[in-house]
């Protein structure tokens, strides 16, 4: 069975065909003249019954995904609306007052797979709302009568963990969810404090999550949904056995979520070993692009040039936020350094810093008092700062799916993105090879890049 609408000429529209049956996926094709660009503000009134409320606007995205395909292992149905979903009322209240409007494309797929109690892997792109797909999964899936864990979201660095935490809570607002973050470098009996309060969900890192367990502050007895969110980091090398310790005192029944912007062959093939017939949501790898992101490259023949190069970009940087990416703490650290003797003004944050003033960096950064971040890829997967539309790769990632989730971090939900990569002579095979990947064309840097923030 194929379905198909187009709307009149002239209009921005959709073409929609669902395949289903002998087809295995679903195409979504926008035209022509839908614009990147597009962007619906939308006022949301919020507050308790009889008071006047307060109106708050949030910049909503309008996807621009030109022949997307989304290959599934199954038929899945396509729902347009949040309303069409079977939503509990109280999260559809959190939902719109949040300033979601319309799910997307990834959204109208998974969620009700998810709420179903199927083992689900879903990819999409950066900025496309896989955060926003699981938490609302989870909030529909919870009994909030019981005051005890009933969901586990594991993600690979702690700043994800709190966003996730607090998307949560926000989504959440009209359910009266407790929801905790379990992460390492924070206070050990703040978290058993909170833990024993009782917590519905909890958000955390591999490490303390584990602790917590072992320690029997997290009691796993009514968990019955795990989350790996940026999956393919979450099951690389370093995080694999930290997941199959948490994964192994977790009830046998549990559903597990899989979500991320990458997911490799050999990633799929682990996922066997703690799914049970998972339903597969998959983008094509040859449409992982970032369709709203214009990429550059800033030939540089020596290594010392780089540093030239960016001073020379700072005005440009200071037009809007930028985050800057290094391979290596070290690299962070003398970058920032020199950076400063400059007289420019930048902050920086890895991995090695502690979590105190890890928060008080990004809090610094999402409030706008900061404007140019130098940082490790500890900041490139899942955060979101809206006001990002600049990223420059100081250094070329150490690998090419890396490179989706950095320059993922500016163009959010739509909006406008530059990427610069500085590339060395012998950088061009890595830069090249990332292009062939993505099916994507990274061009020189134009004089007038400023033009294009």
């Amino acid at each position: 069975m194929c379905q198909r609408w187009e709307a009149g000429k002239g209009v921005r529209s959709v073409r929609l065909d669902v395949a289903t049956h002998a087809r295995t996926y679903v195409r979504v094709a926008l035209r022509p003249g839908w614009s990147a660009e597009a962007a619906v503000r939308v006022a949301i009134m919020s507050g308790a019954a009889g008071a006047a409320g307060s109106a708050r606007k949030r910049l909503m995205k309008e996807e621009d995904m030109t022949k997307v395909e989304f290959e599934t292992s199954e038929e899945v149905d396509v729902t347009p609306t949040f309303d069409t979903m079977g939503l509990r009322e109280d999260l559809l209240r959190g939902i719109y007052a949040y300033g979601f409007e319309k799910p997307s494309a990834i959204q109208q797929r998974a969620i009700k797979q998810i709420i179903k109690g199927r083992d689900v892997i879903a990819q999409s792109q950066s900025g496309t709302g896989k955060t926003a797909t699981f938490c609302i999964s989870v909030l529909q899936c919870l009994d909030i009568q019981v005051r005890e864990t009933q969901a586990l979201i594991l993600a690979p660095t702690r700043e994800l963990a709190v966003q996730i935490q607090k998307g949560l809570l926000a989504l959440g607002d009209y359910m009266n969810v407790q929801c905790h973050a379990c992460i390492g470098g924070t206070n050990v009996g703040e978290d058993i404090r909170k833990l024993d309060y009782g917590q519905h969900v909890v958000a955390g890192t591999p490490g303390r999550v584990f602790d917590m367990i072992r320690r029997r502050s997290l009691r796993t007895r009514a968990i019955k949904m795990l989350v790996l969110d940026e999956a393919d980091e979450m099951l690389n090398k370093g995080f694999k056995e930290q997941i199959y310790d948490v994964y192994r005192y977790l009830p046998p029944a549990t559903q597990v979520v899989l979500i991320s912007a990458t997911l490799p062959h050999e990633i799929l093939e682990m996922t066997n070993k703690f799914m049970t017939d998972p339903i597969r949501i998959l983008v094509k790898r040859d449409e992982l692009t970032l369709e709203g992101i214009k990429q550059f490259f800033v030939a540089v023949e020596r290594e010392e040039w780089k540093f030239d190069t960016l001073c020379d970009l700072y005005d440009t940087l200071t037009i809007t936020q930028a985050v800057i990416f290094c391979n290596t703490k070290r690299k962070v650290d003398w970058l920032t350094e020199k950076m400063r003797e400059a007289n420019f003004t930048v902050s920086s944050m890895h991995g090695d810093m502690p979590q105190k003033e890890r928060e008080s960096i990004m809090k610094e950064f999402r409030s706008g008092a900061s404007r140019v971040l130098i940082s490790t890829d500890v900041w490139a997967r899942g955060l979101d700062v809206p006001q990002v539309s600049l990223i420059i790769n100081y250094d070329l990632p150490n690998n090419r799916e890396l490179y989706i989730h950095r320059i993922g971090r500016s163009g959010r939900y739509g909006r406008k993105g530059v990427a610069i990569n500085f590339v060395k002579n012998d950088d061009i095979r890595i830069l090249r090879d990332i292009e062939q990947y993505y099916s994507t064309q990274i061009d020189e840097m134009p004089m007038n890049v400023a033009d294009l923030i």
